[in-house]
């Protein structure tokens, strides 16, 4: 009887035991990732600013003279060289004007003639005392006062000569002029303020870049530390507003020595060759400046570098026995389509790159690294 109690409960440990081993879940497999391992390594350094193109040189044609204008002598909207005539005023009262002139610096010079004879004659008798010393004076004094007025003259016909000259309007510098405010038979004057047109230089053309002066005052404090070596270059890259890249380099021309107070900026201005005229005033370009080198920096890809609760930047790193570790970075700028880090990783660190979205700290993975093909499933039972 008692035998027969010892099998049946025996039996029933025995099935207790396969029920439970049943009921237990298996344990999932590893986590498949990909992970690159950080190096120290040199950047350089580089920013992409914002800017706007500025006309090289620019210059507003206006009039001179008082007038009707009588023809336009050029095609809006194309290249002039420095000096071709732009538009003719009518010049008749300016013709006038120097006809006078001419005719009283004639005047003027036949005058001095009589009275330059006369006071030599008048010198003449004054030594022997036939005149009186005042007459002789006074033939001195209109001969003086002819030559004056024969000056005044000369002077009167240049100035009449000038304003003859400005009835036509020259272009002032070379460029590409736009459209005439202007028509003929539009009276114009010399004091207006408005412009007949605009003239404007566009090869080379301005390009001028806001930086923000945090950013600059960030870098400087880093050169001051020795993290970052001087640029040692002038050329700045263009990136044109449909994503191209402009086609040739612009040079830095200075650097504004003041920062704006309400956009908290400083200006930079760079120059760029325009032989195609592809850059027109006004358009908005991005500037890739170069700003260092840094010659010991850690670079996590962006892909790779998520945020916590608080906004800190995060990212999965291949632990201890291949379990998932997440390290909370300080990252400082990006640099393409990199993080550069200076807390956080150290150069050795597997950090994952793919596969690391959906995973929890402790997480067991299986690590590859990027690029590699994956290991075949019975490599990785194998393994495991």
């Amino acid at each position: 009887m008692i035998s027969t109690r010892l099998v049946v409960a025996a039996l029933l440990i025995a099935l207790a035991g396969c029920g439970g081993k049943s009921d237990q879940p298996a344990a999932p497999p590893p986590t498949p990732v990909s992970f690159i391992v950080l190096r120290e390594q040199p950047v350089s350094l580089s920013t992409e600013l914002p800017g706007r193109t500025a006309p090289f040189e620019t210059s507003d044609v206006r009039p001179q003279v008082d007038g009707l204008i009588q023809a336009r002598l050029f095609t809006e909207g194309d290249m002039v060289r420095a000096g071709q005539p732009l538009y003719r005023i009518d010049a008749a009262p300016y013709q006038a004007r120097v006809a006078s002139a001419r005719a009283a610096l004639a005047r003027a010079r036949a005058a001095i003639a009589s009275s330059a004879a006369l006071a030599r004659r008048y010198g003449e008798l004054v030594k022997i005392n036939a005149i009186a010393r005042q007459e002789y004076e006074n033939s001195q004094t209109s001969a003086a006062q002819a030559r004056a007025d024969v000056a005044a003259q000369i002077a009167a016909l240049r100035s009449a000569e000038i304003d003859l000259a400005r009835t036509t309007i020259r272009a002032p510098i070379a460029g590409r002029i736009g459209r005439s405010v202007f028509t003929t038979g539009a009276l114009v004057t010399a004091s207006q303020t408005d412009a007949l047109a605009t003239i404007q230089r566009l090869d080379p053309i301005y390009v001028d870049i806001q930086q923000p002066s945090a950013d600059l005052l960030r870098l400087r404090e880093q050169m001051m530390a020795g993290q970052v070596t001087g640029g040692g270059t002038a050329r700045v890259r263009l990136l044109l507003e449909s994503g191209s890249a402009y086609p040739q380099e612009a040079t830095l021309r200075f650097a504004d020595v003041t920062v704006d107070p309400t956009t908290g900026t400083q200006t930079i201005r760079a120059v760029a060759p325009n032989p195609a005229g592809l850059l027109l005033p006004g358009m908005f370009v991005r500037a890739v400046l170069p700003q260092g080198t840094q010659a010991r920096a850690l670079l996590v890809p962006q892909r790779a570098v998520g945020r916590d609760d608080r906004g800190h930047a995060t990212a999965m790193v291949v632990g201890a026995g291949n379990k998932a570790e997440q390290r909370v970075l300080t990252t400082v700028r990006t640099q393409g389509d990199d993080w550069i880090v200076t807390a956080g990783v150290k150069p050795g660190d597997r950090v994952i790159v793919e596969g690391g979205m959906l995973l929890r700290p402790g997480s067991q993975v299986n690590p590859q690294p990027l690029g590699a093909k994956p290991a075949p499933a019975s490599a990785q039972q194998q393994g495991r």
